[in-house]
C-alpha cells in the first residue's frame, strides 16, 4: 500500500463544533433538550426556506420512519419506494409492516422513473388498494426528477415522502432539496456533506406535523405530571451534543458544497478522455447536485477495465472505494416484493463505483487518484 488512507467520504470538521458542545457541557444540557437543538432547527429552516418545519431525530432512518407514522401508513398498505438507494429508505416500511413496491431507475437520474411508478400505483390500484406514500430518493446528491413524479403523485393523490438523506444543498429549479416533499429527510450520517456524528431531520410543510412527530419521537409522553401514554413512541430525539455538532458543521455548508463540486469538476476533467467511463453529472440546469459522492459506470471495452480491477487497484494503493447502492429488489430481504421497470438500476450497479469525494481531499490526494485513472491503460 502507498501513501496514507483516502477515504470515501470522511467527516470533515469545520472548527467551531467544540464551542457548541462545550456550551452544552458548561449549561448541563447533554441530553435530548436544550439551546443547541433550537438553534440548529431554526438555522435548517432558515437556510431551506419554503415555510420548512424540522424536527432533529436520531437518524435519516427514524426520520422516514416517523413520516410513515404520520402519512398512518399501517400493516398491509402499499408503500412505492426507489429500488436503487441504501437499504435505509425501505427498513421503515417493514417496521410497520407495510409492503414495499419497488421501482426502477430512469437514466438521466438514476432516480425514481416516472413510467414505472404509474404502472406500480396502477397495479396496486388493481389490488384494491392505493398506494399510502411515494418515498421519492435523491441519489448521490442528484435531484429526482420532480415535476414528473410530483405531478403523478398529485393525480393519484398519494403523499411523497422525499428521502434527501444525501442531497443536503442539491437542487431542482432553484429550489432546495428537502422542500419537495410532504414530508422530506435528510441525513447528518458520518459520511455525508455535513455531520451530526449521527443524525437526521424529518421536515414536514405544517407546525402541526412537526408537533406530533416530536411527541412521537420522545416516547409518545403525554403532557401530564406523570408518565402517561397511549400510543408507541420511540426514543429517536437528537442529544443536544450532536445539535452542537451540526451548528458547526451548518457554518461551513456552503464551503462544503464548493468542494464538493470542484472534486467532480476534478473527475471530469479526467474522464474526458475515456469514452468508455462515463461520469454521473447533472443532465441539464433544472439540476445543481452537491455531488455527495461522484460515481462512474464503466462499459466493457478492449483494455479490460472493470468496476473490479479498478477497485482493486484503488485498494491497492490505499484508497477507499465503493460500488453503488445495490437495487433493494435484488437483495434477499426484498426478494419477494413487487418491481417494476426494466432493471436499468441493476445494470448500474453492475458497471458502478463510488469514488473518493471527501471535502477534505488535498492536492496530494487528487494526484494520487488521478495518476491511478490517467494510467489505466498502461
Amino acid at each position: 500500500m502507498q501513501g496514507e488512507k483516502i477515504w470515501l467520504s470522511p467527516p470533515h470538521q469545520g472548527g467551531s463544533e467544540l464551542k457548541y458542545i462545550q456550551d452544552a457541557f458548561d449549561t448541563n444540557w447533554i441530553s435530548q433538550d436544550g439551546s443547541n437543538l433550537d438553534a440548529f432547527e431554526k438555522t435548517i429552516e432558515d437556510y431551506l426556506g419554503y415555510d420548512s418545519f424540522v424536527t432533529a431525530l436520531s437518524s435519516g432512518t427514524a426520520a422516514i420512519h416517523l413520516a410513515l407514522r404520520l402519512l398512518d401508513v399501517k400493516e398491509g398498505d402499499f408503500v412505492l419506494c426507489q429500488s436503487f438507494t441504501f437499504v435505509a429508505s425501505v427498513n421503515p416500511v417493514l417496521y410497520q409492516n407495510a409492503i414495499p413496491v419497488f421501482i426502477d431507475s430512469e437514466a438521466t437520474t438514476w432516480n425514481m422513473c416516472p413510467n414505472a411508478l404509474e404502472d406500480a400505483i396502477k397495479y396496486c390500484l388493481q389490488q384494491g388498494k392505493k398506494p399510502k406514500a411515494i418515498i421519492a430518493v435523491s441519489l448521490y446528491g442528484m435531484p429526482f426528477m420532480v415535476d414528473e413524479i410530483t405531478e403523478i403523485a398529485k393525480r393519484y393523490e398519494i403523499p411523497i415522502i422525499e428521502d434527501s438523506a444525501e442531497a443536503l444543498g442539491s437542487k431542482y429549479k432553484g429550489k432546495p432539496c428537502g422542500t419537495f416533499g410532504d414530508l422530506s429527510i435528510i441525513s447528518f450520517n458520518g459520511n455525508k456533506i455535513i455531520t451530526t456524528s449521527g443524525g437526521g431531520i424529518l421536515i414536514s410543510r405544517n407546525q402541526q406535523h412537526t408537533d406530533k412527530a416530536l411527541y412521537l419521537a420522545t416516547q409518545a409522553k403525554e403532557n401530564r405530571d406523570y408518565y402517561s401514554h397511549s400510543e408507541v413512541g420511540y426514543n429517536y430525539r437528537m442529544s443536544n451534543i450532536s445539535a452542537g455538532i451540526g451548528r458547526g458543521q451548518m457554518e461551513v455548508l456552503e464551503d462544503r458544497i464548493v468542494k464538493r463540486r470542484e472534486n467532480h469538476n476534478f473527475y471530469n476533467e479526467i474522464f474526458k478522455n475515456y469514452d468508455e467511463i462515463n461520469l454521473f453529472t447533472e443532465p441539464n440546469d433544472d439540476f445543481y447536485s452537491n455531488y455527495w459522492l461522484n460515481t462512474i459506470t464503466i462499459e466493457q471495452n478492449s483494455d479490460g477495465i472493470t468496476k473490479e480491477n479498478l477497485k482493486k487497484i484503488f485498494t491497492k494503493n490505499n484508497i477507499e472505494t465503493r460500488y453503488l447502492w445495490k437495487p433493494m429488489h435484488l437483495q434477499a430481504l426484498f426478494g419477494k416484493y413487487n418491481f417494476f421497470g426494466n432493471n436499468l438500476c441493476g445494470i448500474l450497479f453492475e458497471k458502478g463505483l463510488c469514488l473518493p469525494s471527501g471535502t477534505n481531499l488535498i492536492e496530494k490526494d487528487r494526484n494520487r487518484i488521478k495518476d491511478i485513472l490517467i494510467n489505466l491503460r498502461y
